[in-house]
C-alpha cells in the first residue's frame, strides 16, 4: 500500500547560490615574483600586503628590519639588489597600505616604533631609510596594525606591551590607549563603519570595544584552544566570525552576534591541522576566505542572514604549504575575466610569491552586474577630527563598472604640528643649553664657604662665582700708580693669601679661563673674556708681583704654551675612542643583537 508521508521531509536540497561554483586558479609563472627572500619569522603575521599599484612583502635581512614594495606590473625575477625599506632597527612584524592613499605604507617592528612612509610612483630606485612620521608610543614591540576603514589618518596598533594605541598620523600623536587586555592581542579588526573595534586575547576572551573611549561594550570566551585565533567583523550585519582551536586542538570557526558573545550562534570543527587559520571577508560578495598557515588550502564560504549563518562553497588545494597571504582591494580586480577576489601567495618553502585570483565562471565577456556590487572607494568619508568628535559614517562607494583597476595619486607628506616642532626644539635648547653657558665652579674650601654664606650681607642661594666675583672685588680702590689697596669685603684678600694662593685659585676667583673654561669656549664659540675683568686680572697680577711670589706667573705662562696644544690632543684622542666604539658596536650589533657587551658600548 501507498501512503502518504505524514510529515514532509526535511530535505533541503542544493542551495542556490552565485558563487557556488567559484574556482581557483594560480597565476602563470612569469606573472609570478620570484626570488623575494621572504621573512623566516615564526610571528602570525601574513607579512604581505597589496593595493592596485604595488605589492610589499617583509624580507629576511641582517641586522634591522626591512621590507621590499615592489610595483604590481614589473613581475618576474626580483634581482638581489632590489630596493629595500629599510628603516626600523629591529625585524618588522607588520605591514598595511593605507586605504586612501596608495603611496602611503605604514610599518610595526621589534624596535617599539610604527613608522610610515611615501613610495614613489614607480618604486623605489634605492634603499628607503627616511620615513614620514615615527610613531613611538608603546614600550614593547607592535605586531598588529590596522587602518580605519571610513576616516582618513587614523590608525590602530597593538603591541606586546598589551594595549592599543589610536593614533592621528597626520599630527603624530597617541589619541587614545587602550588598556583592557591582560595578555598579548593576537587579532583585531574594525566593523564596516570603523565604529567599532573586535579583539582576540591569549587569554581566550573575544572583546568589542569602543576605540574612541577604549571601553569594552561587550565580551565572552571564543575558542578553548591555547594557540592564536582571529577574528573578523562580517561588514554590516552586526555579527563576528572567528577562527582558532577546541580544547582538543581541532581548528573550528565560529560565528558571534556582536550584541550577545556569551554564546556563539555556530561553532564547527574543519580538521586537526596545526596551523594557525586566517579569515579574510569580502563585503561585495559576502564571502569569507580562511587560509591556513603551513598547508595549502584556502576555504571559502558564504554568509547568510540566518541559521545556518555560514555555507560552505569550496576550497582551492594546492601542494605547496603557504606562510601568509596579501588581500588586493576590490577595486584591483580584473572585472573582464569575472574575478572577485585575489590573493597574493606567500611560499613557505619557496623565494616565490604566488597570486591567486578567485573567479566566477561565466561565458559571456560583458560586466557583470549582479556578481560586482559597488564597493569602497579610496576616498574617506571622514577626517579624523571629525570622527574622533564622535561622527560615523558609511564607506564612499565606487562602481567596478566605471572604478576598476582605479589608483591614487597622492604625494601627501606628513608633516608634525607646529606645536610639536616648538616644543622640540624648546625640548633640544634645554637640553644643549650648557654649551652655550658658562659654568662658574667654586673650589674654595668647605669651611670658608660655610662661613661665608653664614654673613648677614648674603643670602642663602647657591654662591656662584659672578656673585663670588663681586663681593671679591667690592672693595678694591684704584690708587695712584700701580699700587691697589684691598678694601673691607665680605672675603678680603690680603697681600699674604695672594702669595699662597695657586694659579688656579686666582683664576677661579677672578672667574676666568680655567682649562674647563677654556675647552668649553671653544665648543660653545662665545668669548668667557670681559674688558672689566682683564682689568681686575691685571691688579690681581699687580698685587701678588708686590708680595714677592713669582710662582703665580710661572705657572701663567706654562699653561699660555701648552692649553691650546693640550686640548687638541685630547680631542683627537677622543675622536678617535669615539670611532673604534662605533665600529665595535656595529660588530657587535650585525652579530649578536642580544649581547650584553652590546649594550654596555651603547
Amino acid at each position: 500500500m501507498c501512503r502518504k508521508p505524514a510529515a514532509r521531509m526535511n530535505f533541503r536540497g542544493i542551495r542556490s547560490s552565485k558563487f557556488r561554483h567559484v574556482y581557483g586558479q594560480p597565476a602563470k609563472k612569469e606573472k609570478c615574483f620570484e626570488g623575494v627572500k621572504i621573512s623566516r619569522s615564526a610571528h602570525d603575521s601574513s607579512f604581505c600586503t597589496v593595493n592596485p599599484k604595488f605589492l610589499a612583502v617583509v624580507v629576511e635581512v641582517g641586522g634591522g628590519g626591512s621590507f621590499v614594495v615592489l610595483p604590481l606590473e614589473k613581475t618576474g625575477r626580483v634581482g638581489q639588489a632590489a630596493s629595500k625599506v629599510a628603516g626600523h632597527a629591529g625585524p618588522v612584524l607588520d605591514i598595511r597600505w593605507n586605504p586612501f592613499n596608495d603611496n602611503i605604507i605604514a610599518s610595526a617592528s621589534e624596535d617599539c616604533l610604527v613608522k610610515l612612509w611615501y613610495i614613489p610612483d614607480g618604486g623605489l630606485a634605492s634603499d628607503l631609510r627616511d620615513s614620514l612620521m615615527v610613531l613611538s608610543g608603546h614600550q614593547r614591540r607592535v605586531s598588529i596594525l590596522e587602518w580605519h576603514p571610513t576616516a582618513d589618518n587614523v590608525l590602530l596598533s597593538a603591541s606586546h606591551d598589551h594595549t592599543l594605541i589610536l593614533w592621528n598620523v597626520a599630527r603624530g600623536d597617541p589619541v587614545q590607549v587602550i588598556n583592557c587586555h591582560p595578555d598579548t592581542i593576537y587579532s583585531m579588526s574594525f566593523n564596516r563603519s570603523g565604529s567599532l573595534v573586535a579583539t582576540t586575547c591569549k587569554d581566550k576572551q573575544l572583546r568589542v570595544i569602543q576605540p574612541r573611549t577604549g571601553e569594552v561594550i561587550n565580551q565572552g570566551e571564543a575558542h578553548s584552544g591555547t594557540k592564536a585565533s582571529k577574528v573578523v567583523f562580517i561588514g554590516d550585519s552586526g555579527n563576528l566570525f572567528t577562527t582558532g582551536f577546541s580544547k582538543y586542538s581541532d581548528r573550528q570557526y565560529a560565528v558571534w552576534s556582536q550584541q550577545d558573545l556569551k554564546q556563539s550562534l555556530k561553532t564547527e570543527n574543519i580538521d586537526s591541522s596545526s596551523g594557525v587559520l586566517v579569515p579574510y571577508f569580502d563585503p561585495d560578495t559576502r564571502m569569507i576566505y580562511v587560509t591556513g598557515k603551513g598547508d595549502g588550502n584556502v576555504r571559502y564560504y558564504e554568509v547568510v542572514d540566518e541559521a545556518p549563518w555560514v555555507c560552505y562553497l569550496s576550497q582551492f588545494i594546492s601542494g605547496a604549504p603557504q606562510k601568509g597571504f596579501g588581500v588586493l582591494p576590490k577595486r584591483g580586480v580584473n572585472v573582464n575575466a569575472c574575478e572577485v577576489f585575489r590573493l597574493y601567495k606567500l611560499h613557505a618553502t619557496k623565494d616565490l610569491v604566488e597570486p591567486i585570483s578567485m573567479i566566477v565562471p561565466r561565458k559571456s565577456d560583458t560586466f557583470q552586474d549582479d556578481i560586482y556590487p559597488e564597493t569602497a572607494a579610496p576616498i574617506p568619508a571622514l577626517t579624523a577630527e571629525d570622527w574622533f568628535s564622535g561622527k560615523n559614517a558609511s564607506p564612499i562607494l565606487l562602481s567596478m563598472k566605471t572604478g576598476s583597476q582605479t589608483r591614487t595619486y597622492k604625494p601627501v607628506v606628513y608633516k608634525p604640528s607646529e606645536q610639536a616642532i616648538v616644543d622640540s626644539e624648546r625640548s633640544n635648547d634645554r637640553k644643549f643649553s650648557f654649551l652655550s653657558s658658562e659654568t662658574k665652579p667654586d673650589y674654595r674650601p668647605l669651611a670658608e664657604r660655610g662661613r661665608n654664606l653664614t654673613q648677614p650681607s648674603l643670602d642663602h642661594r647657591p654662591y656662584g662665582a659672578e656673585r663670588y666675583q663681586q663681593a671679591e672685588f667690592r672693595g678694591v680702590k684704584k690708587m695712584s700708580g700701580d699700587s691697589v689697596q684691598l678694601g673691607l669685603s665680605p672675603i678680603s684678600l690680603d697681600k699674604r693669601n695672594l702669595s699662597l694662593a695657586s694659579e688656579k685659585d686666582l683664576k677661579t676667583c677672578a672667574n676666568i679661563d680655567t682649562k674647563f673654561q677654556q675647552v668649553q669656549k671653544k665648543w660653545s664659540g662665545g668669548s668667557l673674556k670681559s674688558p672689566d675683568r682683564d682689568l681686575e686680572l691685571d691688579q690681581l697680577y699687580k698685587v701678588t708681583a708686590q708680595s714677592g711670589s713669582s710662582s703665580v706667573r710661572s705657572l701663567t705662562s706654562r699653561f699660555d704654551f701648552k692649553d691650546n696644544r693640550e686640548a687638541e690632543e685630547s680631542e683627537t684622542e677622543l675622536k678617535r675612542v669615539v670611532n673604534d666604539q662605533q665600529k665595535q658596536i656595529s660588530n657587535l650589533r650585525a652579530q649578536d643583537p642580544r649581547s650584553s657587551r652590546l649594550k654596555q658600548l651603547q
